[in-house]
């Protein structure tokens, strides 16, 4: 499905509850559509929503600014309650003014809205290229309804197609070298310990654990994959997003949105 018209810089996260839709943490519903400025995507109005650039979650879009960098967009927010998936986006709540809450008081969040670092045709997703998988799949997971929002270089008919960075796996760090040699051995393909930038030793997640990118070399039965890693001791989570997205907008380079829905 194909619709014209500019594409929105939406490309961090965004939860929001259905409008009438009881539990969630704005009341009552909403007779109108809420989303950003410029954007063919429409979000529910009445939203509880956690909302943050692409830095510092997935990479799931190009040189665009935080979400909402314009104040007029922050103003549409301020009545909202937001959850946090990590820390960069707890400090943008609190920069916008947003209500921050978190799983504790709402528990049931009625749509999630994040990025992805790849999709496939059947909307399994690749995300974790930025650390924060465990904290996003939580939130997605907890969601009566997720929503992926992502350019058209994440679109791949098989997971490995355009993405080659690997699946990440968050693991406990005393486990790292005996998940990685679980992986390969049951698996094939290389697992690499994610080294931080700028700083030395590897990437610290914001739960204190490591993770590994596993770079796979042939395409699997993603769901039996994803159970059996789950399953080693030390891991925490995988990046990979088995049969949990309804529907994905990809932002055309002409501009235009492509939306695909989960086959049924």
């Amino acid at each position: 499905m194909q619709r014209p018209g500019p594409f929105s810089t939406l490309y961090g996260r965004v939860l929001a509850p259905l409008p009438g839709r009881a539990g969630g943490a704005a009341s009552g519903g909403g007779g109108n559509n809420w989303g950003l400025s410029g954007s063919h995507v429409q979000l529910p109005g009445r939203a509880q929503s956690e909302t943050h650039g692409h830095k510092g979650g997935s990479s799931a879009g190009g040189p665009a600014p935080s979400t909402m960098s314009k104040a007029e967009e922050a103003k549409k927010l301020a009545s909202h309650t937001a959850v946090e998936n990590h820390v960069k986006a707890r400090q943008l709540i609190l920069q916008y003014g947003l209500t921050l809450s978190d799983l504790d008081q709402h528990p049931e969040i009625d749509l999630a809205i994040d990025g992805a670092d790849e999709v496939d045709a059947e909307l399994n997703l690749i995300k974790g290229g930025g650390g924060c998988l465990t904290q996003e799949k939580i939130v997605a997971g907890y969601a009566s309804r997720f929503i992926v929002i992502a350019d058209f270089r994440k679109d791949s008919k098989n997971l490995g197609d355009r993405w080659h960075k690997g699946i990440p796996i968050e693991v406990i760090p005393m486990a790292y070298v005996p998940v990685s040699r679980a992986v390969t051995q049951k698996f094939g393909g290389e697992v690499e310990l994610r080294m931080a930038v700028n700083k030395a030793g590897p990437v610290v997640t914001d739960n204190g654990n490591f993770i590994l990118d596993w770079k796979f070399d042939r395409v699997h039965k993603w769901s039996e994959v994803n159970t059996a890693i789950k399953m080693t001791p030390g891991v925490v989570d995988t990046g990979l997003f088995i049969n949990m997205a309804e529907r994905v907008y990809f932002g055309m380079q002409d501009g235009s949105v492509n939306v695909r829905e989960k086959p049924f």
